[in-house]
Parts: structure tokens; sequence; C-alpha cells
């Protein structure tokens, strides 16, 4: 059975002519922007994207205008930077990322071309052969730091699911239920440094983009933050 590779998410600043470029391009050939990026940095030598342009950050004034969608702001618009939202195998450089994807953008124009020769095709050959029988290798015995950082995983969630609340049926409507929701005891009065604190800790386990996140949670989460500084204000 084959080990699923371990992404990440990657934030890529860029200005809004090449995000639009990037996610036109993506959208012709019915992909996403990291299966883009990944195609290149899959073909093309790491040495040959490290000498490419990088078209770098978003000139200033280029900034894009989106709506909170969590936290005690939601709904509220924000003005930022662009980007664009990639997930790829971890390892990769911001700029190495940027680098590629403007590279795929000239390819589809032409302005890029590969020359194949022989010498290339059999080491490249070699190099998959090479990463199979090592991927085999890994695969039939798996190192005893694999072994025991799958088990620390598989305890951490077990741990996170066991402490972290129960969302109520009805939402989060009165002071007692915020306080439960944000691990308080029924007696506690704390005071709103001590609640943004708590917050802070919270959101960063139930946000939908961690590991270990819950869309109910958090929304539960940010409508007990909310009730809670209303009540001490």
């Amino acid at each position: 059975m084959a080990t699923a590779t371990v992404k990440q998410s990657y934030t890529i600043p860029c200005s809004s002519v090449f995000r639009d470029a990037v996610l036109e391009l993506a959208g012709k050939r019915g992909v996403n922007a990291a299966d883009l990026a990944r195609s290149v940095m899959l073909i093309v030598p790491e040495a040959a994207i490290e000498d490419y342009d990088d078209p770098g950050d978003p000139p200033p004034g280029d900034r894009e205008t989106i709506v909170l969608k969590s936290g005690p702001a939601e709904g509220r618009p924000w003005r930022r930077k662009p980007r664009l939202q990639l997930r790829l195998p971890a390892g990769h450089s911001i700029i190495a990322v940027r680098k590629a994807l403007n590279m795929a953008l000239h390819f589809d124009l032409g302005e890029v071309k590969m020359r194949v020769e022989k010498a290339d095709v059999l080491a490249a050959e070699r190099l998959v052969l090479e990463e199979a029988h090592a991927l085999k290798k890994r695969q039939n015995e798996p190192p005893v730091e694999l072994l025991q950082s799958r088990e620390e995983l598989e305890r951490l969630r077990a741990i996170v699911d066991n402490l972290a609340f129960e969302p109520l049926d009805r939402g989060v409507t009165t002071f007692n239920e915020a306080l439960h929701v944000m691990g308080f005891a029924p007696s506690a009065r704390p005071d709103i440094k001590s609640i943004r604190i708590k917050y802070r800790v919270l959101a960063s386990i139930h946000h939908p983009d961690s590991n270990y996140g819950s869309h109910q949670r958090m929304t539960q989460l940010n409508a007990a933050m909310d009730l809670l500084r209303r009540h001490i204000a």
C-alpha cells in the first residue's frame, strides 16, 4: 500500500494579473494551479527553475477585497495582497513555486521550449527506477521513527477528539453555553484578556484548515467569543 504524500498549504503572493493568468490557464487545462506548478517541477530541473524569472510580489496598490468568513470580524470586507492558494508536497519555497507557475504560463504561450536528448531520457529513467526501488523498500521496511510518528499522530487525534467540546444542538445562546464552548468552568467570570487568549488557542485547533479542524466547532467558538465579549463589555 503506497504511503500518501504529505501536502501543505502554500500562500503565493503575486500580482492580480499573474494570478488571473494562472487561474485561466488551469481552467483551460481542466486542472488547478497546484497541478500546473507540480507538473513543471516534475519535468524541469530544479536549477533551471531557480534561474528562471520570478514575477515577484504584487506592486504597491494592487489589492483585492475579500469578506472574512470566520473570527470576530466575520462578514467584514478586508483588502489584502492578491495571492494564489495551492496545496503541494512540503519542502518547496514560495519563490520556486511562483517561478514554476511563470514557466507554465510561458510554456503555454510557446515562449519556452524543452529539448530532450537520449542521455536525459536514460538519466530520467534511472532516477524513476531508483525512486521506485527506494519507495518499495521503505514500504516493506518502515523505519521505527515513522511508526512512532504515526502512533503519536493517532494518539494526538484521539486526545483532541476526547477533549474537544461537543457542539450544542441549538448553537450558543446563553452565557453558560459560551463558557462551556470556550472551556471555562460554569462559575468562571473571565476578563476579556483571558477570553482572547483562550479563543486564539482553540481557534488554532478547531479551524477547518487545521489537521483537527471542525467547521461546526469553529462556528460555535466564534459565537461564544462574540457573546462573552458583549456580556463583559
